[in-house]
């Protein structure tokens, strides 16, 4: 159950984070709101997350798979346009979750 939290709690902040360019300086009431929930979801998902899991690989992979996810957001969205050097740092971000994900089983 905790890495379905973790993953509502990333899925949160990558939608908060999308949406915090239109807010355009919190200037916009909706767009300011769904930031403001979104964060506070983010911290209640992973709340519930750390009940079981170490917070220290709880904070990576929610940080490692949220730049993931709203650089690629931000480009299919914002059409953002990515260099071959940020794929290139997504991957590695991609590969560190990857290996903080297979070494999960020894951490206590």
């Amino acid at each position: 159950m905790s890495w379905l939290f973790l993953f509502f709690g990333v899925a949160a902040e990558a939608m908060s984070h999308v949406a915090l360019k239109q807010t355009e300086g919190f200037t916009k009431p909706v767009a300011s709101v769904l930031v403001l929930l979104g964060h506070l979801a983010a911290f209640m998902f992973l709340a519930q997350a750390m009940k079981s899991m170490p917070v220290g690989i709880v904070h990576a992979l929610w940080a490692g798979l949220a730049i993931v996810s709203v650089t690629i957001l931000s480009a299919l969205i914002y059409r953002q346009h990515l260099d071959l050097m940020t794929w290139f740092g997504m991957a590695m971000v991609a590969i560190g979750v990857v290996m903080i994900n297979l070494s999960q089983g020894h951490h206590h």
